[in-house]
């Protein structure tokens, strides 16, 4: 599980159990006082360590789902975005990014891929495309943060925003033509034994691995060049785990596929590693990989294999999800959608009206919510919103007059995060 999520795990979980903590019996502390959040920005929770990640996913989801997000959200994050085309977690962006900036792969990654689906400020796109391979480590792949070792999640994120900015990975190469598959390929545990076929996060102090179903499904998606808004992929065979010690990208993913496959087989959802320091109690469920993992079956053509984990999360997710903010009801957006499954009934949850909630009325959507009974007024494009609003509204004439479907807002105009 990676830093950010940890992280948001433990604020989710600290949320729900503290419902049923017992009352203190010391006089309660005064409530801090909630920072003002930048306008544009989805969430009402300190940005601070999942800023940009979170409003990048909100994006993605939205993309999917024929909503356009309002221009100053769009702007909220290409202005987060440094000279260098690096992303950090977050800024404030009143100040330019100096020394003490820390920069985010992950961030800028998600960034890249949230612009590349909205067909917007391309500028952005490829200033941080070209940060990406500036901070690429010898080993082919990337760390959290620049400098840091490769991990395959770092990795796998990385080489999915590269690649669906039409950069081909085999061509990203390093000293000895170390590639982001090399990397990734390092990180893969062989056949046999119960995590045969997952990758690890990292290898431990010792050099060696452990599986870690997270990393599993970011080195899916990665090995196979896909982003994180898969789409709805047909059932191929069943997937299997091919062994060898000179595998190619295809096999290492469809190796991933087969581990994740057995260990969703059971309950249908993945669960949390149990905290640091904390007693022993029962496992918790892991919505937000589970919902990865749904995405990375699914690229990798086993969607039918991922049928049981998409039940689970319609049936037990809804609470996760809200409490949860935008980037986990994006997740299961993104779930949704890649095994065809309705995001505007999940479980009996609207989760795209949920999600368009978490931040600025969207510039326009383009498939109103079934559940309405009379026709949604048109956004209000007058103001901020009026070019992404425009471009849509341009794009449906389109769809309606050639039968081509729907155009992009402003196809390949400037991007913006």
């Amino acid at each position: 599980m990676s830093v950010r999520r940890r992280a948001a795990a433990l604020a989710i979980t600290a949320v729900l159990c503290g419902a049923a903590a017992p009352v203190a019996v010391a006089a309660p502390s005064p409530t801090p006082s909630t920072p003002e959040l930048p306008a544009g920005l989805y969430g009402t929770e300190d940005p601070t360590y999942d800023g940009v990640w979170r409003q990048s996913l909100a994006f993605l989801a939205q993309k999917i789902e024929l909503v356009t997000p309002a221009t100053r959200s769009v702007d909220w994050l290409v202005g987060q975005q440094c000279d260098s085309g690096a992303f950090p977690s977050y800024r404030d962006a009143s100040e330019p990014c100096g020394a003490k900036t820390v920069a985010d792969t992950n961030a800028t990654a998600a960034a890249v891929q949230a612009m590349v689906e909205l067909a917007v400020h391309r500028e952005v796109v490829d200033n941080g495309v070209s940060w990406l391979k500036s901070v690429q480590n010898e080993d082919g792949g990337w760390g959290y943060n620049p400098g840091s070792p490769s991990d395959a999640n770092s990795t796998g994120v990385v080489a999915g925003a590269l690649a669906r900015a039409g950069v081909p990975l085999a061509e990203v190469t390093k000293k000895g033509g170390r590639t982001p598959y090399t990397a990734l390929q390092t990180f893969a545990l062989p056949c046999g034994g119960e995590d045969g076929g997952a990758f690890a996060y990292q290898p431990d102090k010792k050099g060696e691995l452990t599986a870690n179903a997270d990393a599993t499904a970011a080195a899916v998606l990665g090995a196979m060049g896909k982003g994180m808004a898969s789409g709805n992929y047909n059932a191929a065979k069943a997937p299997v785990c091919a062994e060898g010690s000179a595998l190619t990208p295809e096999q290492s993913a469809q190796n991933g596929a087969y581990y994740l496959a057995k260990t969703l087989a059971g309950s249908g959802h993945l669960e949390l590693p149990p905290m640091p320091g904390a007693e022993e109690s029962a496992p918790q469920p892991d919505f937000g990989n589970t919902a990865d993992a749904v995405v990375a079956l699914s690229a990798a053509g086993h969607k039918d294999k991922a049928a049981g984990a998409v039940a689970y999360l319609e049936k037990h997710a809804q609470g996760w999800a809200k409490e949860g903010g935008p980037a986990a009801t994006a997740q299961l957006v993104l779930a949704a959608h890649a095994t065809g499954t309705d995001a505007r009934d999940f479980g009996g949850v609207d989760l795209v009206k949920q999600l368009n909630a978490t931040g600025p009325a969207p510039a326009a959507t383009a498939v109103p919510s079934p559940t309405a009974t009379t026709p949604e007024k048109p956004a209000d494009t007058s103001s901020d919103d009026e070019g992404l609003g425009l471009w849509w509204i341009i794009g449906i004439g389109l769809a309606f007059g050639a039968g081509i479907g729907f155009l992009l807002s402003g196809r390949r105009k400037n991007q913006q995060l």
